[in-house]
């Protein structure tokens, strides 16, 4: 199954808040879609085999169209978070937190992941001194993420990350007035990166907390879709 390319509101609709896949106003569209939509991010009471299998896809497709990637890409994760010790879920997130287009996201040098995949695949990004070009590439500790020495490269992403500080600003005098310790806030630098934001330069600092992951999905739905 090939990467998608399509109309973003509509998997939001149908699926749910996924903060990496666009950062559209979903606000008067609260029905999935079709003439028969049903209310966003409802639940039934009782599931019946049915739409125990239902729940399972839908998080399995939560994480492949906030991510990005297609099929064959998140079974390969799912593989090898299964090979390593520990719980499956949280390695398949860690996993995917850890792809180079993610980070260049979270550091905010992108609104969202598919333009980061766009900033990656035309060589703006530089790990470790060295162009890297490939989006799936995965992030290890002590991993540092800069810009291009190119005019276009520093502009461009320079833009992006402005007013992603601008956002983080505000966003940061909100919580201090409401005097609120914890959020789970799209623009916030999770814990697990840092950014110097005169010299815009990342670092990938430890695989990510559970609680820093944005998208709102039940990885062990994921694990069970999987196993069967």
């Amino acid at each position: 199954m090939v990467r998608y390319t399509g109309p973003r509101i509509r998997i939001v609709r149908r699926l749910g808040l996924l903060p990496g896949l666009t950062r559209k106003n979903i606000k008067n569209r609260t029905k999935t879609p079709g003439q028969h939509g049903k209310i966003v991010f409802t639940k039934s009471k009782r599931l019946s085999l049915s739409d125990d299998y239902r729940e399972r896809l839908f998080e399995k497709q939560k994480l492949r169209f906030n991510y990005g990637i297609n099929e064959k890409q998140l079974v390969s994760y799912y593989k090898e978070a299964k090979r390593r010790k520990g719980s499956t879920g949280s390695l398949l997130l860690e996993l995917l937190e850890a792809r180079l287009d993610c980070v260049i996201y979270r550091l905010g040098f992108a609104p969202t992941i598919p333009s980061a995949r766009q900033l990656v695949n035309h060589g703006h990004v530089v790990v470790n001194n060295h162009v890297v070009t490939i989006a799936s590439f995965i992030c290890n500790k002590g991993d540092m993420i800069s810009i291009r020495e190119k005019t276009q490269s520093r502009k461009l992403i320079s833009e992006n990350f402005e007013t992603q500080q601008q956002k983080r600003t505000l966003i940061q005098r909100r919580m201090k007035r409401v005097n609120l310790t914890k959020s789970r806030f799209h623009s916030l630098l999770p814990s697990h990166l840092e950014i110097n934001p005169d010299t815009l330069v990342g670092k990938f600092l430890s695989p990510v907390k559970r609680k820093d992951v944005l998208v709102r999905v039940n990885e062990l739905k994921v694990v069970e879709y999987y196993s069967k």
